[in-house]
């Protein structure tokens, strides 16, 4: 099992469609497990709503996905022009002892792919914010 996804997408919401689009035509063609297919997606939108609600006061202009799947491991790449931000460091700690009315609405998404990914490294390089993800449960 070995594939490749790179895209280019507008800051835009309208443009989580067409990732997950993607990612299921890509899982099909590669025989990926449901699962694979539904952590994938769960964590490309999470973090790619992130950036596109929060990245910068002036709005991203562009982010870039890459994937790449060995027999082994997934990597996932997502770098953006927004501001920098740390999902590892910056991120507030998700409210996980109150009930669901008391709460805040957001604050999980980083919490959520934490929990799926293996492995998260942040870089600021050029400036543009570069995360990347690996999973080790790729079957």
């Amino acid at each position: 099992m070995n594939s490749q996804l790179s895209l280019t997408i507008k800051a835009e919401r309208e443009e989580l469609d067409r990732i997950t689009a993607e990612i299921e035509d890509l899982g099909m063609q590669e025989n990926w497990s449901p699962d694979l297919v539904f952590r994938v997606n769960l964590v490309l939108e999470e973090m790619v709503l992130n950036i596109i609600d929060y990245g910068t006061e002036d709005g991203v202009s562009e982010i870039e996905i890459s994937l790449a799947l060995t027999d082994d491991s997934l990597t996932i790449e997502i770098i953006d022009d927004g501001s920098p931000f740390d999902p590892l460091s910056d991120a507030p700690d998700p409210d996980l002892d109150s009930t669901l009315e008391e709460r805040s609405i957001g604050g999980l998404g980083i919490h959520l792919t934490r929990t799926m990914m293996d492995d998260m490294r942040y870089r600021r390089e050029q400036d543009k914010n570069h995360l990347t993800m690996v999973t080790y449960k790729v079957e």
